[in-house]
């Protein structure tokens, strides 16, 4: 039998409904965005901009960044390193890969100019897509788990969807340092043909965001008579918020710190099932999601606020320093990232996305179907 309409809108969670939503989701993102529009137009800088005068808003955001984002980014080396059977499963990544980071990461810092400027730029453009990519297996993901069949033309549907963000970063941010302004070796607005053919994509782009996931929406429910989660849509339209309703410097610190957010709580999750899911485990629920944040913020901490100062104790500057030990950290991320969430046949990750899922009896998803983890699909 398949599932209510009621309780296929509302999708099965991981948590409890509020939390998923509020967390995984992205409300909260979409809670603070409307709380600081509400704000005077003076007072939004000491929220997001990091324009304020006030030392205080400064503050607050570089706490938000490292308890969410800094975690965020070391809780996949965390993730690497606890999962059950990736070291070895993986053992150039768990091994050989970090010091092939570190070599290219003094290269860049010896020529910042000629090198480092590129590693910065590959992160600023790689930076939107991960966030896209996210969205979109995040969506996918509570698909399968709520019964919601989603075909291959459907699932490209939401990928498309989820990716005009990042077509829109890659296209008209950047100032000549990111995206097709950093790839190209012309200005693009000197070339008055290829401003004249970007021009109406600057629109469409944000509208093909938000009607996409609507469309799909219709279409499944027209098919199957049942809607498809709404968590699964509000994934892909809050990172959709955070890049076409805000100002782009606000809306890479949203992204940020929700991003982050977002992150944390979904690999939280599959960490304590699979630690729980352990033989030997004598330990609670509530042990092992302390322990894993622990390690992820202590392990933040480290490379966002010490790894800069021993390159500064080798004689190079302080902003090459902390500026492409940060690019690093975060390219790092982005290829472990897309290795640990990658699904196999018995992989502790398959087992944790099952769980709870509706057979194909009751409207549920084919093994081909099954998500590969919050990018990984």
């Amino acid at each position: 039998m398949r599932s209510t309409s009621a309780n296929r809108l509302l999708g099965r969670t991981f948590l409890h409904p509020a939390l998923d939503y509020l967390l995984i989701g992205g409300a909260l993102s979409l809670v603070a965005a409307a709380v600081v529009a509400l704000l005077p137009a003076a007072d939004r800088g000491l929220w997001f901009s990091l324009q304020g005068p006030e030392l205080g808003g400064v503050a607050a955001i570089a706490y938000a960044i490292l308890l969410s984002n800094s975690a965020h980014f070391a809780s996949s080396t965390v993730r690497l390193y606890t999962k059950p059977g990736a070291r070895e499963a993986l053992p150039f990544l768990s091994y050989g890969f970090p010091a092939v980071c570190i070599g290219i990461l003094t290269l860049c810092v010896a020529f910042p100019v000629d090198i480092g400027r590129h590693l910065q730029s590959l992160y600023m453009t790689w930076s939107p897509y991960h966030y896209a990519a996210q969205a979109y297996g995040l969506g996918v993901m509570y698909c399968f788990r709520s019964g919601c069949f989603i075909t291959g033309r459907e699932k490209k549907l939401l990928w498309w969807g989820a990716m005009m963000p990042f077509f829109y970063a890659f296209l008209f941010t950047g100032a000549g340092r990111t995206g097709l302004r950093w790839l190209l070796p012309f200005s693009v607005d000197s070339v008055g043909w290829l401003s004249a053919a970007l021009a109406p994509l600057e629109v469409a782009l944000p509208v093909a965001a938000f009607a996409l996931p609507g469309w799909l929406f219709w279409r499944i429910w027209r098919r199957e008579g049942a809607a498809m989660p709404l968590i699964s849509l509000l994934t892909v339209v809050s990172n959709g918020v955070w890049w076409f309703v805000m100002p782009a410097l606000d809306a890479f610190l949203v992204a940020t710190v929700f991003h982050g957010i977002q992150y944390l709580v979904i690999i939280t999750i599959f960490h304590v099932r699979d630690q729980q899911a352990l033989p030997d485990n004598r330990r609670s629920g509530t042990w092992h999601t302390v322990r894993f944040y622990a390690l992820c913020l202590a392990l933040g901490y480290a490379l966002f606020h010490t790894v800069p100062y021993a390159y500064m104790a080798l004689g190079f500057g302080p902003v090459e320093s902390f500026m492409l030990v940060a690019a690093a950290i975060n390219l790092h991320h982005f290829i472990v990232d897309g290795y640990i969430w990658r699904l196999k046949k018995g992989d502790a990750n398959r087992r944790v996305v099952d769980e709870g899922a509706a057979g194909p009896g009751a409207g549920g998803a084919p093994a081909t179907l099954v998500p590969a983890g919050p990018e990984r699909l």
